[in-house]
């Protein structure tokens, strides 16, 4: 292995790398093993969806040589997938650190092999690019970003021409074109400037334009666009598209978070980027208290995820979850089609398998179909387009932040999902109501839903070993009883079973192969177990319900729920 590893690394050592690189794999060599061996002890794998990995020298690091590696797979495949076609490439980045550069690195690579690329002339959201995709006609698109990652990662997503990121079977047969390149010499990199088109504003414009058309309530904001929305970037790419297309929608009192606004790959006044995190909301929730305002939002720094902070019956912010926000948008946009006549039967919404069963008992009630899918939005797009030729899809969303309304981008939107939660805080206005009032009534109506997401970090090629142990051991070794609720059913997703454990019987899920496990109990309860798919951890997912009979009974059936999920960790933490 010693050995392998510093073959490796010496043939970084060679002219075809930079100055830099090669006196830092030099240093590794001589002083650092332990990281050496993280750097070359595999290659940074090109998953589904593409790169994402700490930067840094080596092939299992983001670097302008995993990525020209990388491209140079892609190109090969869309040489051979369209062939006597002209092929073009949509390519987009964040703010950070290396993203404009990576996506010049790709660019080159992809016009060296005689693909037009239009590059965005700076930073832009991910579902722009998505759009931009469909909107220029392109056979791929590009994206590099980390999403919500520390600011150590940076990434690669890759997309097809529908605009969603690639499923199959262009996932494997990409990856399987990126694994023959395994080295500098098979990688064209001497850029054809005829065939790159820069683009800016235009595209934006013709986004937002089309986004608009998504208003259910434009009366309502007419009547309180004065409402006073803050909203942070997060030093990300939605800085200037968010507060546009808000303004755009008829909100006129847009206050931006000063210390935020500014793209900067560092984040420095947070901890991580992610809207899903408390710490990263709290700048944002200084701010909304000093204005008075009535409303915030927070997107990650590709502007594909929104945080949400509305004010309770007591006029405190309070952070809302992935799938309370899920849940308000299917709740608006549902509600208010119906009342304008616009649902006709043929319209259906999407979740994922971790996402609240709470989406569900709303789609249902409004006689709407709401398909669970496997987690990740190129999932969600896979059955809009699977579809779109009979059935209308109206909205989707998944527990980790990500919403999309309407079918014109085909990945999470936050730029648009911000327009339409803002949208909803003035319909429920309208009603002389919050949208704290609209989540209660949610409530009351289906079911006091709650969930709750424990991460566990395992970092390293040790790490990855250490989580894939521990799924094994959850499915040698599955409860038969969780806090006094019989396991009803255990979902396999990757042998693609479903057994009823009281009847034994067993039937066969109807979605792709993944490393998930779903426990079903008796009360209702679900519980998922699943490694990221983009980082160091393993993810337990606990879903429950209660019943809430009034408004007055809220802390009381809260706290009930709580101690549910508390049981529920405990003893699987001991299983």
């Amino acid at each position: 292995m010693k050995e392998n590893i510093l073959k490796k690394a010496t043939s970084w050592l060679s002219e075809n790398y930079d100055h830099k690189t090669r006196k830092k794999v030099q240093y590794l060599i001589d002083h650092d093993f332990k990281e050496l061996e993280e750097c070359f002890g595999r290659d940074l794998e090109f998953g589904t969806g593409g790169l994402r990995g700490i930067m840094g020298v080596g092939t299992n690091r983001m670097n302008e040589y995993t990525v020209a590696m990388a491209t140079q797979g892609l190109a090969n495949y869309l040489n051979s997938c369209f062939k006597n076609e002209t092929i073009s490439a949509a390519i987009a980045y964040d703010s950070r650190h290396n993203s404009a550069f990576f996506a010049e690195v790709a660019t080159n690579v992809l016009s060296a092999n005689g693909i037009h690329v239009f590059l965005f002339d700076t930073l832009r959201p991910t579902p722009e690019l998505s759009f931009a995709v469909r909107h220029l006609k392109c056979k791929t698109g590009i994206v590099i970003t980390a999403s919500h990652n520390p600011s150590e990662y940076n990434g690669y997503k890759v997309y097809w021409e529908d605009g969603a990121q690639i499923t199959p079977p262009h996932d494997k047969n990409i990856i399987s074109e990126v694994q023959k390149i395994n080295d500098l010499s098979s990688v064209k990199r001497t850029p054809n400037p005829k065939l790159i088109h820069h683009i800016g504003t235009e595209v934006d414009k013709e986004y937002i334009n089309t986004l608009k058309t998504l208003s259910l309530s434009p009366q309502s904001i007419a009547k309180h666009r004065d409402i006073k929305i803050v909203f942070s970037p997060l030093h990300g790419a939605g800085t200037r598209l968010v507060p546009l297309a808000l303004t755009d929608f008829g909100f006129n009192n847009i206050i931006i978070v000063a210390e935020q606004s500014e793209p900067d790959g560092a984040f420095p006044t947070v901890v991580s980027p992610n809207p899903e995190e408390k710490e990263a909301m709290t700048i944002a929730l200084e701010t909304a208290k000093s204005h008075n305002a009535e409303l915030v939002l927070a997107t990650d720094p590709d502007a594909d995820r929104v945080g949400v902070a509305i004010k309770n019956d007591k006029g405190e912010f309070i952070l809302l979850n992935g799938n309370q926000t899920a849940a308000i948008l299917f709740y608006y946009i549902l509600n208010r089609r119906n009342a304008l006549g616009k649902l006709t039967g043929k319209e259906f919404t999407v979740k994922t398998i971790v996402t609240t069963a709470l989406l569900d008992a709303i789609s249902q009630s409004y006689n709407t179909p709401c398909f669970d899918v496997l987690t990740g939005f190129k999932y969600i797009a896979e059955i809009i387009r699977r579809h779109e030729e009979i059935l209308t899809y109206i909205v989707g969303g998944e527990e980790s932040y990500g919403y999309l309304v309407g079918d014109f981008v085909r990945d999470k939107d936050a730029v648009s999902s911000c327009c339409m939660i803002a949208e909803a805080a003035v319909w429920a206005k309208e009603q002389e109501k919050t949208l704290y009032d609209i989540l209660m009534e949610i409530y009351l109506k289906y079911g006091f839903y709650k969930e709750h997401l424990l991460s566990i970090t395992r970092k390293g090629i040790s790490g990855s070993q250490e989580i894939a142990e521990m799924m094994r051991h959850y499915r040698e070794n599955t409860p038969k009883n969780i806090n006094g609720s019989s396991v009803v059913t255990v979902k396999d997703y990757k042998t693609s079973i479903s057994k009823n454990i009281i009847t034994d019987e067993q039937t066969t899920l109807d979605l792709p192969k993944s490393d998930v496990l779903q426990l079903i109990l008796q009360d209702e309860s679900i519980i998922t177990i699943r490694p990221s798919g983009t980082e160091p951890k393993i993810k337990f997912y606990f879903g429950v319900k209660g019943n809430l009979n009034s408004t007055k009974e809220f802390d009381e059936v809260n706290t009930l729920l709580e101690d549910k999920i508390n049981n529920i960790i405990k003893e699987i933490q001991m299983n």
